[in-house]
C-alpha cells in the first residue's frame, strides 16, 4: 500500500524512496518484527484466558526418557496466529498490492494456517494429541494445490515457468513443458513435503521458528535475484516477472517469525502450534514454486528435511520389521532413538551431561542453537547454487 506513495514524487522527491524494493523488504520486516514483539505478551494473555494450551502426547505414546516435556502441557499454543498478522498486515502495508503473486503466496499461507487452526482446535476440544486425519489434511492440501496452480497459470508473469522443472546447478530447466498431471504433482509434493517437514520440526523451543528465519531470508534474497532481469540473467536463472514482491513478502516473513521467536525462545511462552507450522511451510513452499527455485528449497531447508526424513525412516523401520516378524521392533534396534530427529539428539546431549556430571536441563537449548548453526549454514548453501551454474 505505502508503494503507491511514490506516485507523489513530483511534489515530494523523498517518497521514491518507496519504490525500492531493498528499502520496502527491510521495512516490511521491520514492522512484522515489531507487531510480533508489542503484540506477542497481549496474545499469550488471550489465550491463556481461553484455556488455549498445549497438550501433549498420551502417557503410552512418550518416551519414559522424554517424560520432562510434560511440564510444557498447558503452555499457550497456536501461537502461530500472531505469525500470520504480523506478516498479513506489514504485507499489506509494503507490498505492491496489486501483484498476484503476493497474495498467492499469502492466500496459501493463510489457508494452510486455517487448517493448522482446525488441526489445533480438534486437539484442543478432544484433549489429545491427534487432530485432523492425514487424509483430510492431504485432501484439503491437494484442492489448494489445483487452485493455485490454475491461479499460477492465468498469472502472465509465472505461466511461462509454471510447467518447467529448474534444478540447482542446471542453467537450462530439466523439462521444459511438463504435462499438467506431472506440474501439479510436483507442485503437490513441495507443498505437502514441506509444511509437514515444518510442522515436524515444531518440536523444541524455538526451533523451527529459528531455522525458518534463515530459510525466509534465503529466500528473500532468492525472490530478488528472480525479479531482477539484469541479475536472474547474469546469474542464469529464471527471471520471473514480478518475483521482486516476493522478496518483501519474505522480508515481512522473516520479521514475523523472529518477532515470534521472542517469545518461543526457550523456555517457550508460548508454541505456533500446527496454526504457524503449516502456514509458515506452506508460505515458504509457494514462494519457491513462483520463483522456481523449489528444489533448491531441499537444499536451503534441509534440517527441514532430514527432520521429515528421521520420521519416514523410523516408521518404514518399525512397520517393515512387524510384517516379517508380527513383533514391534525393539527400542534398541530401532535407528533412532526417538523421532523427529531433534528428541534423538536432545536424548544423547542430556547422556553426555549426565556421564560429565552437568545439568541436563540445557540439553533442549544446545540441540536447537546446533540446529539453527546448521540451518545458517544450509541457507549460504542455497544461495551459492546461483554461482554454481
Amino acid at each position: 500500500m505505502l508503494y503507491y506513495l511514490s506516485a507523489k514524487t513530483d511534489h515530494f522527491t523523498w517518497l521514491n524512496i518507496f519504490r525500492y524494493v531493498t528499502f520496502r523488504a527491510f521495512m516490511g520486516a521491520g514492522t512484522a518484527f515489531g507487531l510480533s514483539l508489542l503484540l506477542g505478551r497481549w496474545m499469550i494473555a488471550r489465550l491463556r484466558d481461553f484455556n488455549i494450551g498445549q497438550v501433549v502426547r498420551q502417557e503410552e505414546e512418550v518416551d519414559s526418557m522424554l517424560q520432562h516435556h510434560k511440564r510444557k502441557a498447558g503452555t499457550p499454543t497456536m501461537g502461530g496466529l500472531l505469525i500470520l498478522f504480523a506478516t498479513f498486515v506489514a504485507t499489506a502495508l509494503w507490498c505492491r498490492t496489486s501483484n498476484p503473486q503476493v497474495w498467492i503466496a499469502m492466500g496459501t499461507m493463510l489457508f494452510m494456517g486455517g487448517v493448522g487452526f482446525a488441526d489445533d482446535w480438534l486437539k484442543l476440544r478432544k484433549r489429545h494429541s491427534g487432530g485432523l486425519k492425514e487424509w483430510q489434511k492431504l485432501a484439503l492440501q491437494c484442492g489448494w494445490v489445483i487452485l493455485m496452480f490454475l491461479a499460477i497459470e492465468a498469472v502472465p508473469g509465472t505461466r511461462v515457468y509454471a510447467r518447467q522443472l529448474m534444478v540447482p546447478f542446471l542453467k537450462a530447466p530439466l523439462a521444459a513443458h511438463l504435462p499438467v498431471w506431472v506440474a501439479v504433482a510436483i507442485m503437490f509434493g513441495v507443498l505437502v513435503g514441506t509444511t509437514n517437514a515444518v510442522n515436524l520440526t515444531d518440536g523444541l523451543d524455538g526451533l523451527a521458528a529459528g531455522c525458518m528465519g534463515s530459510v525466509s531470508a534465503a529466500y528473500l534474497a532468492l525472490a530478488y535475484v528472480a525479479g531482477h532481469l539484469t541479475m536472474a540473467t547474469y546469474l542464469q536463472v529464471p527471471s520471473v516477472s514480478g518475483a521482486h514482491e516476493l522478496a518483501v513478502f519474505c522480508g515481512c516473513l522473516l520479521g514475523a517469525v523472529l518477532g515470534f521467536l521472542w517469545w518461543n525462545a526457550y523456555p517457550a511462552k508460548v508454541f505456533m502450534g500446527d496454526t504457524g507450522s503449516l502456514a509458515l511451510g506452506g508460505a515458504i513452499a509457494m514462494v519457491a514454486i513462483l520463483i522456481k527455485h523449489e528444489l533448491t528449497l531441499v537444499i536451503v531447508g534441509l534440517v527441514f528435511v532430514v527432520e521429515a526424513g528421521s520420521v519416514l525412516i523410523q516408521r518404514g523401520a518399525c512397520k517393515l520389521h512387524r510384517w516379517r516378524t508380527g513383533e514391534l521392533l525393539a527400542q534398541e534396534r530401532r535407528p533412532f532413538r526417538m523421532t523427529p530427529i531433534h528428541h534423538h539428539f536432545e536424548l544423547i546431549s542430556k547422556d553426555r551431561a549426565r556421564a560429565e556430571g552437568r545439568s541436563p536441563e540445557a540439553a533442549e537449548n544446545t540441540v536447537v542453537i546446533r540446529f539453527w548453526i546448521v540451518s545458517i549454514v544450509c541457507a549460504l548453501l542455497g544461495l551459492a547454487t546461483l554461482k554454481v551454474r
